[in-house]
């Protein structure tokens, strides 16, 4: 029986970093699951369109499609327009079978690969006991992902660090929640002797250059997630849940 395809789903931005981190990351996926049909559809700005994808998937012949959320948290993309959009393509392709797949978050492997970026930036196992650390996130208005990075910043306050706070980069950030900048000044402010941030976005974009523009008084500025070995395997693991009847996986049909 062939796999289903893989049809990873990205918001997209004006900025070019942003679908060249995307496509980085799906080719490490293909990488790692050889034989496997990978594809990439963009929410807005870049192209392909995810039903410009779910046409030339039909057109050849495919029949059973997992498309992926590029997303951390379930929010309003998760829940509202992924879902309308694939709706609305299988109205015109109702031979098409599409299982929308978990978002990334929360994960370990999420967790392994925020690791990784602070150790590429500098940080050392031995660090943490005097750093404080800033999870600077692109914000939301929508409670469960807000609850998912607090709940985060609560898990890597046991990992040695001596302080962690959650920030968000946009600017209506709920009750809370402080900017990326603010977040540092405070750890400032209670006597942290080093400060890192760690972006918790997947690519470059205007919100992470905010993150990155409030990490200005930080000691240590890791990258974002990118296509990390941990992603590309976080990826394929939604793909693999989404396969198999579960509670949690939506099958659309026309």
């Amino acid at each position: 029986m062939t796999a289903p395809v893989l049809l990873v789903i990205a918001h997209g931005s004006r900025d070019p970093r942003h679908a060249a981190t995307v496509h980085a990351l799906t080719a490490r996926v293909r990488s790692l699951r050889p034989g496997l049909r990978v594809e990439t559809g963009f929410l807005d700005f870049d192209a392909p369109s995810v039903p410009q994808v779910l046409e030339r998937l039909a057109a050849r012949g495919a029949r059973d499609v997992v498309a992926l959320p590029l997303l951390l948290t379930r929010a309003f993309h998760a829940k509202s327009d992924i879902p309308t959009v694939l709706h609305e393509a299988l109205g015109r392709l109702p031979r098409l079978r599409i299982r929308q797949a978990e978002v990334l978050g929360p994960s370990p492997l999420l967790n392994s690969a925020l690791e990784r970026r602070l150790h590429e930036a500098g940080i050392r196992p031995g660090d943490r006991r005097s750093t404080g650390l800033v999870l600077a996130s692109a914000g939301s208005t929508d409670p469960e992902a807000i609850a998912v990075i607090a709940e985060i910043a609560r898990e890597l306050r046991h990992t040695g660090w001596c302080s962690v706070r959650p920030a968000f980069a946009s600017a209506t950030s709920p009750a809370g929640f402080p900017r990326t900048e603010d977040a540092v000044r405070t750890l400032r402010g209670e006597g942290v002797r080093r400060v890192a941030v760690a972006p918790y976005v997947i690519a470059p974009g205007r919100l992470p250059d905010r993150i990155a523009a409030g990490a200005a008084g930080a000691d240590v500025r890791a990258d974002v997630l990118g296509a990390s070995p941990e992603l590309a395997r976080l990826l394929l693991t939604r793909y693999d849940e989404a396969r198999v009847p579960a509670a949690r996986t939506a099958v659309l049909t026309a």
